[in-house]
Parts: structure tokens; C-alpha cells; sequence
């Protein structure tokens, strides 16, 4: 495991009510190759931060391009939408948007 993965895993563990480092985590396994534990990554993401918006753009690319499920890519990026237009973030929800539409 890279340098960079335990380090980012520390940060998991000293901030559990931060959505950053388990974000940085989830695009780090991607980053290497190793996309299902990007995938997993994501969902704890999911499951512990429902309201962080940038997840839902980057894991539905993540499961409508190296993993090729677009049909939970489909969830994941219509819940997403829901989340930006509750947050108020026209920026997010555009690119959901978008990236639904690519599918």
C-alpha cells in the first residue's frame, strides 16, 4: 500500500465527522486501479455523509466507466441531484446533470 493511502486512511480515522479524507481515499484507490476499493470507499462515504455532494459525480463515473454498472451509476447520480438541488449547489447539479444525460 502506498505511502499516500496510509496517510489518507489516518485522516479516515482521526476525522470521522469530516467527508474529506474518505473522499480523498475513495478518488486515491481510483487514482491506482484498485476500483473496488474505490467503490467501497465510496459507499461508507455514502452511508456516513449522505449530504456531501461531490461523491455522487465522481463515484457514479467511477461505476459508469471502470466498473461499467450504469444502472447503479443511475442511482447513485439521481441521488446526487437530490442532494445538490437540498444544498442548494446549481454548480453540482449541473454536472450531475450532465453526467446523467451522458449515460
Amino acid at each position: 500500500m502506498s505511502e499516500r493511502l496510509e496517510e489518507l486512511k489516518r485522516f479516515v480515522e482521526l476525522m470521522p465527522g469530516d467527508p474529506f479524507p474518505l473522499y480523498g481515499l475513495a478518488l486515491e484507490h481510483r487514482s491506482e486501479g484498485n476500483f473496488p476499493e474505490a467503490a467501497k470507499a465510496f459507499e461508507q462515504l455514502m452511508a456516513q455523509h449522505p449530504a456531501y455532494v461531490p461523491q455522487y459525480l465522481m463515484y457514479g463515473k467511477l461505476l459508469a466507466g471502470e466498473l461499467a454498472n450504469r444502472s447503479k451509476a443511475r442511482e447513485v447520480l439521481q441521488l446526487g441531484i437530490q442532494k445538490a438541488q437540498q444544498a442548494g449547489n446549481r454548480h453540482a447539479l449541473g454536472e450531475l446533470m450532465s453526467e446523467l444525460e451522458g449515460l
